[in-house]
């Protein structure tokens, strides 16, 4: 198993975070898209926020990597409409790369 930890901010419009909030309900989270993360290899994913910003923890399996999950997303219409529609509400990082939304971040420590 590996872990790797990203982030991104949201636009920092209380009616746009609590809209993305709901979205990401466990009522409200698309099958289709709930499917592509794990057939990804992603085997846990949580996503934390304080104010604007969301901190992501993914748990993956062996067969994760992040250009096979890039691929199978261009691939899928309904992750590509998915993530089409919720870039309304996230904001990339001042130290972004162009198109990136989600950035790794680096561990600096463990206990």
């Amino acid at each position: 198993m590996k872990k790797y930890c990203l982030a991104v901010d949201l636009v920092d419009e209380p009616n746009l975070i609590a809209e993305y909030e709901r979205l990401h309900k466990p009522e409200n989270v698309r099958p289709e898209i709930r499917q592509s993360i794990l057939e990804a290899g992603i085997t846990n994913m949580e996503i934390y926020r304080t104010g604007n910003r969301m901190f992501m923890i993914m748990e993956t399996d062996d067969t994760f990597t992040f250009e096979r999950k890039a691929a199978m997303d261009a691939a899928n219409p309904k992750v590509q409409e998915w993530e089409n529609f919720v870039w309304k509400f996230q904001q990339a990082l001042p130290w972004a790369k162009e198109g990136e939304k989600w950035v790794s971040m680096d561990k600096i420590f463990e206990l």
